[in-house]
């Protein structure tokens, strides 16, 4: 049996912070909630990113939901992928009931209900402020990544972009890429190569069909202008809380690449935009990534290194990420190690593999003398996770079994008529929901092989016309004088010809024999 009093003054000097944190929930020994031995984040670390794991059921939303409320309350913006769409009920205040009491009861803290600021982003038809970006702010490199081009393919897509920035020829939503595409196969051809080189035909096409496959995807939706702006997300309302930007991917899940396509276009876009600014006293911004697989099952390859690659870069701008999936194991091992927080939830072995898989994510926690980690994560309840974060040296806090706090927010979505009251309130709408189309590579293309579709014609036109028009012999032969004068010449050749056949037509008489 363990020392409980030495676990207490254990758990106590890992989580004893000088800087500012949010409470968590209070340590489980044995089966028993010890109040006010409690598990504490502190913000410091929160750049080194995070992990929520456990299977349906298990609590990871409402961890979730207590981490953005925490976040908020400390004046950091908080941006959330909201895949199933059971995050909104974080704007309205939650409502207590005997569970509640009894758990908090067991924390040793206060159950105050409280409603947080909330904003709605869509990148398909949910209803919020729309997100967008333009296909040349991707950049050649990236897109091609995003499409999973070869090299072959992205030389073609960089002497695309080379021509479209040479021309101008603004490359703003996938009809201009699609239009580009089939104008370098075709009547563009022999100009591009002219500048810039052989283009392989069969390279061209790929690129086409798989541009096409991310517009089925409904990516034509978000491709184009207005594009947002990185700074609109990193905001506070008038009581100096931050905002949490939901962003609703309830249509998503079938269309992973575009899911996949608009993460990594987020984080490059903060990446570039947000300045250098190392390890703060807490984040500039923190991202809750719901359902993390649909990502990397699906990705390719060049695209989760460049997923890999940003998230160990973007800690130096003040932005902490934080994945949230049914098993660690969704998760690639290179993006796994980037994880400081780690809270994981039940999870259930039902099979061989299963239990060897358990016994691999047990591996991922610090040693404990108090507990078996195996068979901590299999009998964990509702509500309850294996937490261990990183202490402000940036080493490992000791693992605890945790009764997790209870949201103060509601734990229920939000009705229709709720979302839309928040979403015609919204200061952004009017900035980013109005359609823009103007003029670029698809118009400018489209007009350009107009006009040599005219000019041709007009040509054709002019060819014709000018096979038909008469020579100066037609026009001769068919005036009226050389009709009059032919007629003449032909009277007397008739004569001359019926003279010589003793025919003609002479008037003399002939003399008589008698």
């Amino acid at each position: 049996m363990a020392d409980k009093e030495k676990f207490i003054a254990h758990i106590n000097e890992g989580y004893t912070f000088k800087d500012d944190y949010i409470v968590l929930g209070t340590s489980i020994l044995e089966g028993e909630a010890l109040p006010g031995v409690h598990i504490k984040l502190p913000l410091k670390t929160l750049n080194r990113h995070g992990l929520i794991a456990g299977a349906t059921g298990t609590g990871k939303t409402k961890t979730l939901q207590i981490l953005a409320e925490g976040f908020s309350s400390k004046s950091i913006p908080v941006f959330v992928m909201d895949i199933k769409g059971d995050f909104s009920g974080i704007a309205m205040p939650g409502e207590s009931n005997d569970k509640i009491t009894e758990r908090m009861n067991k924390i040793g803290l206060p159950f105050e209900p409280t409603g947080f600021p909330v904003e709605f982003l869509t990148i398909s038809d949910e209803k919020g402020v729309r997100l967008r970006a333009t296909v040349s702010e991707f950049g050649p490199v990236l897109f091609s990544k995003m499409l999973g081009l070869n090299d072959a393919q992205t030389g073609v897509m960089a002497m695309i972009f080379k021509y479209c920035d040479d021309n101008k020829l603004p490359l703003l939503d996938l009809k201009d890429m699609i239009k580009m595409l089939q104008y370098i196969s075709s009547e563009g051809k022999e100009e591009l190569q002219k500048s810039y080189g052989n283009i392989a035909t069969t390279s061209v096409g790929t690129i086409l069909r798989k541009v096409i496959e991310l517009e089925q995807q409904g990516a034509d939706r978000f491709f184009g202008e207005t594009s947002f702006e990185v700074e609109d997300l990193v905001r506070t309302d008038n009581q100096g809380r931050g905002i949490i930007s939901i962003i609703r991917l309830t249509d998503i899940q079938s269309k992973p690449k575009l899911f996949s396509t608009f993460l990594l276009c987020l984080l490059v876009e903060i990446y570039n935009i947000l300045p250098e600014v190392g390890d703060l006293d807490q984040p500039k911004l923190v991202m809750f990534i719901d359902e993390a697989h649909l990502i990397f099952n699906e990705a390719t390859k060049e695209l989760l290194d460049q997923i890999e690659t940003i998230i160990k870069l973007i800690r130096s701008k003040g932005v902490g990420i934080f994945f949230c999936t049914q098993n660690p194991i969704d998760v690639p091992e290179s993006v796994l190690a980037q994880l400081g927080l780690k809270i994981q939830h039940a999870l259930r072995a039902f099979t061989a593999k299963d239990r060897k898989q358990i016994k691999l994510i047990a591996e991922n926690y610090p040693l404990s003398d108090y507990y078996k980690t195996e068979d901590m994560l299999t009998s964990l309840g509702t509500g309850e996770a294996a937490i261990s974060v990183l202490n402000e040296k940036g080493n490992p806090a000791p693992l605890s079994a945790t009764l997790v706090c209870a949201p103060r927010s509601r734990m229920n979505i939000l009705t229709p008529g709720e979302i839309d009251s928040i979403v015609s309130n919204s200061k952004l709408v009017n900035k980013y929901n109005e359609v823009i189309d103007r003029e670029s590579a698809h118009e400018i293309l489209t007009k350009k092989l107009e006009k040599s579709v005219k000019e041709e014609e007009e040509q054709k036109k002019e060819e014709e016309e000018k096979s038909k028009k008469p020579s100066t012999v037609d026009k001769v032969l068919k005036s009226t004088t050389a009709r009059q004068v032919g007629r003449t010449v032909a009277r007397e050749i008739t004569r001359g010809i019926l003279g010589v056949l003793g025919i003609g037509g002479s008037t003399r008489k002939k003399k008589s024999w008698f």
